[in-house]
């Protein structure tokens, strides 16, 4: 098994989002799932991977060509893969991933996790998608996640794909357990 780990190229500003992101990938090795994540060196992505490495794990980075022109790429991964665009990134990460999980990041990790996310929700996978809420830092989102429910813009089912725990055991038990639901993904006469 290999979960993609999303996250920040940065660290952020609080100690707990590294230590979530250091407990994680040590997890990770320790029960014998490989780590696929973006590649780089910095940040909680480069911290993941060292420790997923330090404690004897799989760990493959997919990065862009111009990035490892940048000099960002981690060049101590069982593999490192490059790719010509930020979309080939993505889409191998997924083929290479059997569940989700993101930690604390930005933009690219908002974007990363929602897009395969949406494709459990079109059914093109059925794999777990899961937030790991280091600290608190996902509870706006999930509230807002909320509302957009609570407003009718998402329905229960697809709401209930995305896993979300604080603490990492429960969240890689709720990731192993995950079994996508039985709902067709389309709008149906009269809705819009």
């Amino acid at each position: 098994m290999r979960i993609c780990v999303f996250c920040g190229s940065s660290a952020g500003n609080q100690p707990e989002y590294l230590q979530a992101a250091v407990q994680l990938g040590t997890t990770l090795a320790q029960a014998n799932i490989g780590l696929v994540y973006g590649g780089a060196q910095v940040g909680l992505m480069g911290a993941v991977a060292d420790a997923a490495l330090a404690a004897g794990g799989e760990v493959i980075g997919v990065i862009p060509r111009h990035l490892v022109e940048r000099e960002l790429a981690h060049e101590g991964l069982t593999q490192l893969i490059e790719v010509a665009s930020m979309h080939e990134r993505k889409a191998r990460m997924a083929d290479l991933a059997d569940g989700f999980i993101a930690l604390p990041g930005g933009v690219g990790t908002f974007e990363e996790l929602f897009e395969v996310w949406t494709w459990g929700q079109l059914g093109h996978h059925q794999k777990p998608c899961a937030l790991f809420n280091a600290a608190g830092y996902y509870d706006k989102l999930i509230a807002f996640l909320d509302h957009a429910l609570a407003e009718g813009f998402m329905k229960q089912p697809y709401r209930d794909m995305l896993i979300v725990a604080d603490e990492v055991d429960a969240l890689l038990s709720k990731v192993q357990a995950y079994e996508a639901p039985k709902v067709a993904k389309w709008v149906q006469s009269g809705e819009r």
